[in-house]
């Protein structure tokens, strides 16, 4: 006997009863993008392996553990599922030459894919809004993009999410920084968990991400890449914090704070929440200047963020935050040859009108056809018989107020449903 096929794990099907929570979340997010001056772009979801391994680092756990990679037997190229959308991001911007003597703010939305072990707000396919400035240098879009999230939260009615940043600085005070690390988890070797044995060498900077709570008190005395930086690195980070404390943002400095993409320098922060247990992280970014030279363009000042939009919904459903409706506005309920004639351009009408409708398929009795219309969520009923047709009208009746039902022609009844919207 043959199974029932099933979706892949951690990959999750969106069922109707949820799409208006993700459909209020996206049309919230291009408006707030709008507002910012963002353009859209969509970039594959499936890229060259090349692209992650030189952008994101060779010994990053997404690299080495979690990309969802094979090989074209077409042409024998390596391919990957996209894990995060900013390497994309960029190669599309190099590739069609957006940087030409041009900055740009650039935003997308879509799925992205890695092998990781699914629990709530972690999945193998999960869904990102990543935003991208390209070309700007300062401190200031940096602070923007702190500021423009926070404003996102206030849009969505979202509270209880609070902001940590930090600063890795240069490339030289990083490469100093990572000297010392070294040094000192070599000294300590015996308490260092498999996965820091593993990134001692290679990626050392991770281990003070750690999650192991016998490591905390290690890590909490290795030497501080704050002990490292440069005046200017100090000058850019101060300046971060003078734009947000202008701005009125909360925030607080977390120098374990490093993030596991390689491409990062400077300013780098996170949105946090306690509300999703061990999945609190909501959006985080930073600057990467250096990726756009590292895939091949000139040297062009970048910074961006992402953030988890199951998590988001999450956060949504867990505070309550209403949603709008999306049922249709009209259900059209038809028996007859004439009537169902006549209700196909009855509907076409309403439609022109501006209102959302279904017209019924499928036959079946006035009461049944009445019952799918009430279990439609539609806030009115249409209905058409012989008689409605052959004079050019429609009874309208009211399905979620206590209302008359009133015989009308199209126009008419358009009118009143818009009246009560």
């Amino acid at each position: 006997m043959s199974t029932t096929l099933q979706a892949v794990r951690g990959m999750n099907d969106v069922l109707p009863v949820d799409a208006p929570r993700w459909e209020f979340f996206e049309s919230c997010v291009r408006e707030w993008l709008r507002a910012y001056g963002y353009q859209p772009i969509r970039m594959p979801i499936l890229e060259r392996t090349e692209l992650f391994v030189r952008s994101i680092g060779e010994v990053t756990d997404i690299v080495e553990k979690e990309m969802y990679t094979f090989v074209d037997t077409l042409n024998g190229e390596s391919l990957t599922l996209r894990p995060e959308g900013t390497a994309s991001c960029v190669r599309a911007a190099l590739q069609h030459n957006l940087l030409y003597n041009a900055s740009q703010r650039l935003y997308y939305m879509g799925p992205m894919f890695r092998h990781e072990r699914p629990q709530k707000g972690r999945y193998r396919q999960f869904h990102q809004v990543g935003v991208e400035s390209l070309g700007f240098a300062g401190p200031d879009m940096d602070v923007e993009h702190i500021v423009m999230t926070a404003d996102l939260w206030k849009r969505l009615g979202l509270e209880g999410i609070r902001l940590e940043i930090n600063t890795l600085g240069s490339a030289a005070a990083r490469a100093r920084h990572r000297a010392k690390l070294i040094a000192w988890f070599e000294q300590h070797q015996d308490q260092l968990d498999e996965d820091a044995q593993r990134r001692l060498h290679s990626n050392p900077l991770r281990i003070l991400d750690t999650k192991n709570p016998a490591m905390q008190a290690l890590v909490e005395a290795a030497p501080r890449l704050m002990d490292e930086l440069e005046p200017e690195d100090l000058a850019h980070f101060e300046a971060v914090q003078e734009l947000l404390r202008a701005a009125g943002i909360s925030y607080s400095i977390n120098p374990r704070l490093v993030r596991g993409l390689d491409y990062y320098n400077y300013t780098v922060f996170e949105w946090v929440t306690d509300r999703l247990g061990a999945q609190g992280t909501v959006c985080a970014g930073g600057r990467y200047d250096g990726l756009v030279t590292q895939m091949g363009g000139k040297e062009t000042p970048a910074c961006g963020f992402a953030m988890g939009v199951e998590r988001l919904l999450a956060l949504l459903e867990e505070a309550q935050v209403a949603v709008p409706d999306l049922a249709p506005d009209v259900y059209v309920v038809h028996q007859g040859e004439a009537a169902s004639r006549f209700a196909w351009q009855a509907s076409m009408q309403l439609r022109q009108h501006g209102l959302n409708v279904v017209l019924h398929c499928g036959g079946g009795s006035f009461k049944s056809q009445m019952k799918k219309a009430d279990g439609s969520g539609a806030a009115f009923a249409v209905i058409i018989g012989d008689n409605e047709a052959e004079n050019g009208q429609v009874t309208l009746k009211p399905l979620r107020e206590l209302g008359e039902q009133a015989l009308v022609d199209v126009t008419e009844a358009a009118r009143l449903i818009h009246e009560q919207k």
